[in-house]
């Protein structure tokens, strides 16, 4: 499996590009702000044709680039059903005096508009998108919508049954989502940890939506929001 990740021009967020190969259909996850030229040179370089815009959840810095990826590409954008209010007006929910820093930095206005063709995601689904087998799992405390996807390895140095997981902002190297702002819960993420999160293998390759790639393994021993939780039997 094809993956190459980047970081948006804004908050550091993680756009990937997941695909069985190059010249194949992919999928783009997490498309942010001012990420259009560096995808673009991925598909050219890697021969790539999208086939879908997966999202985490709604927050602006994961999908501000979503409407001209999903038009330029003629494809559908992929959220969680309670999430999906927010891809009405994210633009809404930033402070306005970050926005006019924003729109100060990159030289123009921000503007937003809804994707024609975006559809719901539910806990425990399974299915099969450009190739590649998703499975999609509800994890809410970030945002009421938020989600991993995991996908099989296929890693030959792995052992059988391997995954890789792009956790959005449930869970980072070394931290886990703020849940702080509007939408997000500290119970509902506790919850999502145990439940969803801790009983991924040790060797689950996580993809997280800021900052580095981590390993479960890794974060059940040294993260320290995982410490004293007990996964779900």
């Amino acid at each position: 499996m094809l993956v190459h990740g980047f970081p948006a021009q804004a908050f550091g967020t993680n756009c990937y590009v997941l695909a069985p190969a190059p010249g194949e259909e992919c999928l783009v996850v997490d498309p942010g702000i001012g990420v259009l030229d560096s995808l673009a040179e991925v598909l050219r370089e890697q021969r790539l044709r999208p086939a879908a815009v997966l999202l985490t959840h709604g927050h602006l810095d994961h999908v501000y680039s979503l409407t001209p990826v999903c038009g330029a590409h003629g494809v559908a954008a992929y959220i969680h059903a309670e999430d999906a209010y927010r891809l009405r007006d994210p633009l809404a929910s930033i402070d306005p005096a970050l926005l006019a820093m924003l729109e100060s930095e990159f030289g123009a206005r921000a503007q937003w508009s809804e994707p024609d063709d975006v559809r719901t995601l539910s806990d425990g689904l399974t299915t099969s998108v450009a190739g590649l087998e998703l499975s999609v799992d509800h994890a809410p405390g970030h945002t009421e919508g938020s989600v991993l996807f995991r996908l099989p390895s296929d890693d030959p140095h792995a052992d059988a049954g391997a995954q890789v997981c792009l956790s959005g902002d449930v869970l980072f190297a070394g931290s886990i989502g703020r849940t702080d702002l509007a939408g997000g819960d500290a119970v509902a993420m506790q919850d999502s940890l145990r439940t969803k999160v801790l009983p991924l293998r040790d060797d689950t390759v996580v993809l997280p939506g800021h900052g580095p790639t981590t390993t479960i393994g890794r974060e059940r021993a040294s993260n320290p929001f995982l410490r004293g939780l007990v996964p779900a039997s």
